[in-house]
């Protein structure tokens, strides 16, 4: 293709170099940028210090000219909603892993919806622990996602392919989730696995559901069996899952519904905002004797846990009989020390039962968002269910976003938007 070809596809390049002009103070006042097919840009940045590493300076480059390229590209094709480029913005991991700061926004090809799938243009995508974990290379990522991180999301449907879902159409509103690669301006993804968005909720609302409500829904029924009467404890009882999760079980008759977290200030939000019963600070207190205590030395019936190992003989502890206790992740570790007792989990009866998400397949992915439909959404549209925002940002903070997560500080759900 000629360059002139190019700039007429939406496809900019940058060449080799780049030209930097500073003040006295030391401080960049602008760029001069050329690409391949002969643009000549002037862009205005922020200042930063005038002493940065090499790659830092390709780093901030390759993000000011991707964002130089998404305003050519609009100018080119004449609007900025109805871009006609097959390319789209994502954000990546320089390297492959690393910290907060290797994520940056760069540019790729544009998916095609293939079989039961559709397009979407991305409005806003939700933060979740996994997403820190993927990005260290921690996280063992099913074969069929994308490198790009992200499983949650809200936007507008592009464009549908042959097989999918008949009840939805070009420029419905949806929200969904992902095997991956919610970080982008579009994805494509399974219509089995969208929801239209209803009117009651925002789309920031609505890309913090999808993960986070269908993991409580499969934890507390699918896994554990809840049945309504049944008394329940939430571990972080202030993350997502377990703000979820704590809601549902109001919702549908817990006995008695306890949290643990590692703040007072959290304990407070658990207990007054979510309705728990009682919430517990596992790092001042005996969580599992205060408990006891609190349900007259009979325990709970059933436990959902994040923590692994460091909470293993606790949750025997304050483990019913025959009580379910459902591991979802194991943030303290996962391996128990040699002379951890389990004798509790015989003479309990307890049965204690690990389970993932993002690994199942289509259909179980399917199942759980018809019980998202069926069971939450109309609570979500009569007000009895909230979809807790902890903050909203630009998704061009990225990183600022990432070490927000990182700091454990959140109660609710860091939403990425990305405007266009």
């Amino acid at each position: 293709m000629s360059n002139a070809g190019e700039a007429q596809a939406g496809i900019l390049r940058p060449m080799f170099w780049a030209h930097v002009v500073t003040d006295d103070a030391g401080f960049s006042k602008s760029w001069t940028i050329v690409t391949r097919c002969k643009l000549y840009i002037q862009y205005e940045v922020k200042p930063f210090p005038k002493r940065v590493h090499f790659l830092d300076f390709f780093y901030d480059l390759d993000r000011i000219y991707s964002s130089i390229a998404r305003g050519i590209r609009s100018r080119i094709s004449g609007s900025d909603q109805n871009p006609t480029s097959t390319s789209e913005t994502q954000t990546n991991i320089k390297d492959g892993k690393g910290p907060a700061t290797s994520l940056f926004i760069n540019e790729i090809e544009r998916p095609t919806p293939t079989a039961a799938q559709a397009l979407i243009r991305v409005k806003a995508f939700g933060l979740n622990r996994m997403d820190l974990l993927q990005r260290e290379g921690k996280y063992p990522v099913p074969p069929q996602a994308p490198k790009t991180l992200g499983v949650e999301f809200s936007g507008i449907i592009e464009e549908l392919a042959s097989e999918s879902e008949s009840g939805f159409k070009k420029g419905d509103a949806v929200f969904g989730l992902a095997y991956g690669g919610a970080y982008a301006e579009y994805i494509v993804v399974s219509t089995h696995m969208l929801v239209h968005k209803p009117d009651e909720l925002s789309f920031e609302e609505c890309a913090g559901i999808p993960e986070t409500w269908i993991t409580a829904l499969q934890a507390m029924y699918m896994v554990a069996d809840y049945k309504p009467g049944q008394s329940i404890l939430w571990h972080a009882g202030a993350s997502n899952v377990s703000i979820a999760g704590i809601q549902l079980s109001k919702a549908d008759s817990a006995s008695k519904i306890f949290a643990t977290t590692r703040s007072d200030e959290k304990n407070k939000f658990v207990v007054e905002k979510l309705g728990a019963t009682a919430a517990f600070n596992s790092e001042t207190q005996d969580w599992a004797g205060e408990l006891l205590k609190a349900t007259d030395g009979n325990g709970v019936d059933v436990i959902v846990d994040f923590m692994g190992a460091g909470f293993f003989a606790s949750n025997l502890k304050a483990a019913a009989k025959d009580a379910h206790i459902v591991t979802l992740a194991t943030l303290t570790g996962m391996k128990l020390p040699a002379e951890t007792d389990i004798g509790a989990f015989l003479f309990k009866r307890v049965r204690m039962e690990g389970s993932t998400l993002r690994a199942r397949d289509e259909k179980y992915q399917g199942k759980l968002r018809d019980q998202l439909v069926e069971h939450a959404l109309p609570k979500f549209k009569d007000g009895t269910f909230k979809a807790y925002v902890e903050k909203v940002m630009d998704w061009e903070k990225i990183v600022e976003a990432h070490q927000l997560m990182e700091s454990n500080k959140t109660k609710g759900k860091i939403i990425m938007t990305i405007n266009w």
